[in-house]
């Protein structure tokens, strides 16, 4: 490596910048998890022009404020045509940094709320006495392509789940309108296992904001890209309130090609105690996060924002929602 003070700068210094440096080089960050188009490596017999170091300078600092004020960078001046080129301090362990980063984003764009199917349950009664039952909500996430999915979740998307139910008539309304609406949270789901913050909170792979119980489990270590072609549990919150401990609430995450299914379960197992039963009620219908009394298992997402500046690069994904009949 010549890229030292004093010492002629070679093609082949740019181009590890660029792309060829183990992590940091731009194209790791800008390119294979924002989307953006790719800086390209110079010919290693040419010289290198003052507009492609001012582009390389520009792109470095876009990556540093997209990522926000946890990203520092040294501020420096491009190359003008004409002008000698020297040694510009701080370069690689700028890039190193952006990549270190790179999960971090400013802030968020505006939360997606429409969806197709359907999210709630408007059953007039689920259970049958002391009877074990489970709902299953299942929620898709569909990308253009699984480079799609890679840019989304890169560039700072985030994936919130709900629940809600306030429908009231049955014995064990009560009970589960508590513990979905102030027991359990709302779980959001990011890139990666790394600690990142976004929108100036901190998050791991997933993670609960709000509720008071305390997950038994909580897959802080399962992002976008720790999952495979498997479901794993990310979320799984058990009712604390005595006769009904055995209740519980499960999110289950898969990804196939380029859809990301995530799987709620409510269960509630046999019991028999006096004066007690499963039964809980539906109610009316939940529009977007508008929610109804219905049990119902709400997923939306918050796209990463257009800073840095950075381009769309991961389309518009759908979600779809259904619900399986309770099962006995």
């Amino acid at each position: 490596m010549t890229y030292v003070s004093q010492g002629l700068i070679q093609a082949t210094d740019y181009n590890g910048f660029v792309s060829t440096n183990v992590g940091a080089n731009v194209n790791a960050t800008w390119n294979s998890t924002y989307g953006q188009g790719a800086l390209l490596t110079v010919n290693p017999a040419a010289t290198v022009s003052a507009t492609e170091w001012s582009t390389l300078n520009t792109t470095i600092a876009a990556m540093a404020t997209h990522q926000g004020s946890g990203t520092t960078i040294t501020t420096r001046t491009g190359p003008t045509s004409g002008s000698l080129i020297s040694i510009q301090s701080a370069l690689s362990s700028d890039i190193g940094n952006c990549y270190t980063n790179r999960f971090n984003a400013a802030s968020s764009g505006a939360q997606y709320t429409a969806y197709t199917g359907t999210s709630y349950v408007t059953a007039s009664v689920v259970g049958h006495k002391n009877t074990t039952w489970t709902i299953t909500f299942t929620d898709t996430l569909t990308f253009a392509n699984t480079t799609a999915a890679t840019n989304f979740f890169g560039a700072g998307g985030l994936v919130k789940i709900q629940f809600n139910k306030s429908s009231t008539g049955h014995s064990a309304d009560v009970t589960w309108n508590n513990f979905v609406t102030s027991l359990c949270g709302a779980v959001y789901f990011t890139a990666d296992a790394t600690s990142k913050t976004i929108a100036a909170t901190s998050y791991n792979g997933t993670k609960v904001i709000g509720g008071t119980g305390t997950p038994s489990i909580l897959g802080t270590a399962i992002g976008y890209n720790q999952l495979n072609g498997g479901a794993q549990t990310i979320y799984k919150q058990f009712n604390t309130q005595y006769v009904y401990t055995g209740d519980y609430v499960q999110i289950d995450a898969s990804v196939s090609g380029a859809v990301v299914t995530f799987t709620t379960y409510w269960f509630s197992p046999a019991r028999n105690v006096a004066g007690t039963t499963n039964e809980i009620s539906g109610g009316t219908a939940t529009s977007g996060i508008s929610f109804g009394s219905s049990p119902a298992t709400v997923l939306t997402y918050f796209p990463p924002s257009l800073t840095g500046p950075i381009t769309n690069t991961w389309g518009t994904p759908t979600v779809a929602s259904s619900v399986s009949s309770p099962t006995y």
